[in-house]
């Protein structure tokens, strides 16, 4: 089973995602480590990445996944996917691949990138990802605004539910 963390910028991806990792035992793999220096660079200036940008991004990203799924490990992997065609670029093909969408207001989020100095995403083009983002319809969504444990709880609950379901569908 691969989980995709998704969100905006600020929504608290890896937080949660090191979080969760800690408390499955699984690997965690950022998807900003995926990014070709090109992009990086393009961010780290407040260019916000175009579709074209992000393909092959995406499907190293994939390529991962299937990598983890081939292998018989579960992964938590952290990607905005803010985009439906992103998140179905990254599934394409896969089974038990799950999306956790971690939701939150622009004002919450905001505050969390004021707050931060070391990424490269700037909070001024939180607004752009606000505009991109297109939640989805298939996802665990888990707000954002409360503390991580209890944000990572929520998540390690919903797994348990998702493994029951998949042993159902294996005995039948």
């Amino acid at each position: 089973m691969v989980l995709i963390l998704m969100g905006v910028s600020g929504s608290g991806k890896s937080t949660v995602g090191l979080e969760l990792a800690d408390a499955l035992g699984w690997p965690f793999f950022d998807g900003d480590d995926f990014h070709p220096p090109a992009n990086v660079d393009k961010m780290s200036q407040g260019v916000p990445l175009t579709d074209e940008d992000r393909w092959p991004w995406l499907r190293a990203l994939h390529d991962h996944i299937s990598d983890c799924l081939m292998q018989g490990r579960s992964a938590i992997v952290a990607c905005s996917a803010l985009k439906t065609s992103y998140r179905d670029r990254l599934r394409q093909g896969l089974a038990n691949v799950f999306v956790v969408y971690l939701r939150g207001e622009f004002e919450v989020i905001f505050g969390r990138m004021q707050a931060r100095s070391s990424h490269f995403m700037k909070a001024g083009m939180l607004r752009s990802q606000f505009a991109a983002l297109e939640e989805p319809q298939d996802a665990i969504v888990v707000d954002v605004d409360r503390h991580v444990d209890d944000i990572v709880a929520e998540i390690v609950s919903a797994v348990g539910r998702l493994r029951s379901e998949m042993q159902e569908k294996t005995k039948r």
